[in-house]
């Protein structure tokens, strides 16, 4: 009995930062593997190319000239691109923007210039004057991708556009690699040893527990701004998840903070977090719950409701009335402006940026003898050994931690 081949259409539905609700149309020629029996999938935008690739198995097949996996011409721009439509829907679109990026340093082909040109390069897709484009990954079979490949690549990537980028590239050229074993059933290469390690690391600069401390005061001191600045060094929260909770995410009677979306840069919402392991709940400890608490008495309402916890102000009025005019989205830049580095220099403290409270909170929990796999899952981390060593098992819950976190602060 031959082999059936036959095409399905697929429909997805995604919701857009916007709201709008987009349906996404794919055609899927499914049939086994002759030899195997091994069901296979192939997926493509248009019908007509899904005919094309069903009447190619099907020749290939009768003739006896299919390849086992089907994949000796697909080349790493291929499967990039299948990378990047699995990532859709599963990221906030903010994110897949950096996925793209970092993918593009992948397939090339990459401009030798300045890092000015490269974006008038990637905007206009017209080469500056003086300048040439040299070849990268992108057009190697992903069968024939050796383990040299990828360490010249890397070392190219590394001295053109600097050793940052090659080495969040390379990251993700694992995850691209192991996505074409999944998929293609083709077993990827091993990836170079000692690979980006060339450059020692600096340190991200970051507050001491004392200097936190100070911040943690003066958020009592100050309430209706000192909370802001707080909050990040007590949850561990990204700057656009901080900025994107709203109420209704705290759950006081069980002490914690679902974190569940995230304030895109023109204010609006979206109800995605940066990964899936983002979407958590951070436990709340005695103290910030205390300052929540506070503040939502004063918090500006939209509509005479509370919303943001972390709105724009509005007008003042006397304590603990709720500002007037206030709600609406606070937008990054003003936050880090007028609160984030506003707050620190008025206590005399160094310049770091708001990221660096979640560095803080993270390196504080593992100081203060947290399990690093319950770290991990409060911080969101999808997998414990990329920002926090080895994965230990963790066996105490949330509450622990959160303790931990004040008593460390409580100076």
């Amino acid at each position: 009995m031959g082999t059936s081949v036959n095409i399905t259409r697929r429909e997805r539905k995604r919701k857009l930062s916007s709201g709008a609700i987009v349906t996404q149309t794919r055609w899927v020629v499914n049939y086994r593997e002759p030899r195997t029996g091994r069901r296979r999938q192939l997926f493509f935008d248009k019908q007509k190319d899904a005919q094309f690739r069903r009447n190619q198995v099907i020749a290939e097949i009768e003739t006896g000239t299919y390849s086992e996996d089907g994949t000796r011409n697909v080349t790493v721009r291929e499967i990039v691109r299948r990378w990047l439509e699995s990532c859709e829907g599963e990221v906030k679109d903010g994110t897949l923007d950096g996925y793209r990026r970092a993918a593009a340093n992948i397939v090339g082909p990459l401009l030798l210039g300045t890092t000015r040109q490269r974006a008038e390069f990637t905007a206009s897709g017209k080469l500056p004057q003086g300048t040439k484009t040299i070849q990268l990954l992108g057009e190697i079979k992903i069968a024939d991708l050796s383990t040299s490949d990828i360490r010249s690549w890397h070392k190219t990537l590394a001295i053109e556009v600097g050793w940052y980028s090659a080495n969040r590239a390379k990251m993700f050229l694992v995850s691209i690699l192991a996505l074409a074993a999944e998929d293609l059933n083709i077993r990827p290469p091993a990836m170079p040893t000692k690979l980006g390690r060339g450059r020692p690391k600096g340190k991200k600069n970051i507050l001491t527990t004392e200097q936190i401390a100070m911040v943690i005061r003066y958020a009592h001191k100050d309430r209706e701004r000192g909370l802001y600045t707080a909050f990040p060094f007590l949850a561990g929260t990204r700057p656009s998840e901080q900025l994107g909770l709203l109420w209704e995410d705290v759950d006081f009677d069980a002490n914690v903070i679902r974190i569940c979306r995230m304030q895109e840069r023109d204010g609006s919402i979206t109800n995605l977090t940066k990964t899936i392991a983002g979407n958590r709940n951070v436990p709340m400890g005695a103290l910030l719950r205390s300052l929540l608490l506070e503040w939502k008495v004063a918090c500006p309402r939209r509509d005479g409701k509370l919303h943001r916890i972390f709105p724009g102000l509005g007008s003042r009025q006397p304590w603990p009335l709720p500002r007037i005019g206030g709600g609406g989205p606070l937008l990054y830049w003003n936050f880090r402006r007028r609160f984030w580095a506003a707050t620190l220099k008025k206590l005399g403290l160094p310049a770091v940026t708001p990221h660096s409270a979640r560095h803080s909170f993270i390196s504080t929990l593992q100081a203060q003898g947290i399990e690093v796999g319950l770290v991990a899952k409060i911080a969101g981390h999808a997998n414990a050994t990329v920002t926090l060593g080895h994965y230990t098992q963790a066996v105490r819950g949330g509450e622990s931690a959160a303790t931990a976190l004040e008593q460390a602060y409580t100076i």
